[in-house]
């Protein structure tokens, strides 16, 4: 859907900001000079993933028919930079990173064109350009720093291997108070066992459900807000969340750069879990990180891509490429 705010006929030129992951495409275009949103659209189908990684054509497939309509009341405006954020851009890129400056240029004539892991446009949308720490937290986490030199990352590891803290990880731990209740071991959780077999039936039938479903971690973090709300009451879910934000707490203090003057953002909706996780979150981060302030993210990572592309356009990008996480093609980049 077009974007309310009004569009501006002026001459300057456009920029776009794309938006990919697990949850379809959002797709923005803003006045190069301004950052101003002029117009934006969505898609709620994935961009799909082949043997080359994510698809190029799919992508181009979705993306170039909305950006032709955002631009068409703009007149002759030229589209001076773009920017791509995807989800798996870092291990599943190399399709996109070859076709996608070509075809880009040969549609719009587009100039410069920065395409990242969406790591990286979350950042860019929660902290701009300064240094300091992004802690993205859903179903999975992962922390993303930088001294404006390189990068530095933390966990992302996915749910067997990693994204301590996440929504995942919190859910699964939930659910194992859940069963160490129902067999009568210690460190279980009566509320917790009354939420899951509310949830997920007899909790007998509780690895049923589970071990066989493909989105086993989307699952489990579905549990992560019963946790939450039993935390208040249960001390076992409040150790759990209180567990959630040391790791997490942890994970910002592997990204983030030493020294004073750094900032640390946290964006995703886990933290819309309120203060059960951010309570002890906010005690782990004062205690790991003394050096940093806490701050509130500025935007999200669709503000993120626009504001990459609005740095490209104007030759103002502070942020360091990086060969898998932000690579940069055209005109000024290396």
């Amino acid at each position: 859907m077009v974007s309310a705010n009004a569009p501006s006929h002026g001459p300057g030129g456009l920029v776009v900001g794309v938006d990919s992951g697990g949850s379809g495409l959002r797709i923005a275009l803003a006045d190069a000079a301004t950052g101003m949103l002029l117009g934006d659209r969505a898609s709620r189908e994935p961009v799909r993933t082949g043997p080359g990684g994510i698809s190029a054509a799919h992508f181009l497939e979705q993306v170039l028919p909305a950006v032709g309509a955002l631009t068409e009341p703009f007149g002759g405006r030229p589209v001076l930079a773009a920017a791509v954020g995807a989800a798996g851009m870092a291990t599943l890129g190399d399709e996109l990173r070859a076709e996608l400056p070509g075809a880009l240029a040969a549609a719009w004539g587009v100039r410069r064109l920065a395409l990242a892991a969406d790591a990286i446009t979350a950042y860019a949308g929660a902290l701009g350009q300064r240094p300091g720490a992004v802690v993205a937290g859903g179903t999975g986490m992962i922390a993303l720093g930088t001294d404006l030199a390189a990068w530095r990352r933390a966990d992302g590891w996915g749910h067997l291997l990693g994204d301590c803290g996440s929504g995942a990880w919190i859910g699964r731990a939930g659910l194992e108070a859940a069963v160490r209740a129902y067999d009568g071991r210690r460190g279980g959780s009566a509320a917790l066992l009354d939420r899951a077999e509310k949830l997920f039936g007899p909790m007998a039938g509780l690895p049923g459900v589970l071990y066989p479903r493909t989105d086993r971690p989307a699952v489990l973090a579905s549990f992560a807000p019963e946790v939450g709300r039993c935390a208040p009451e249960d001390p076992v879910a409040a150790d759990i969340l209180a567990r959630a934000g040391t790791h997490i707490a942890e994970a910002a203090g592997a990204a983030c750069p030493a020294g004073t003057g750094a900032v640390v953002a946290l964006t995703g909706g886990l933290f819309r879990m309120g203060d059960p996780l951010l309570v002890p979150l906010r005690a782990a981060l004062g205690e790991l990180l003394p050096h940093a302030r806490t701050v509130e993210a500025a935007g999200d990572p669709l503000a993120g891509a626009i504001s990459l592309a609005s740095a490209l356009a104007t030759g103002t990008l502070r942020l360091p490429e990086d060969p898998s996480l932000l690579r940069l093609f055209g005109a000024g980049a290396s």
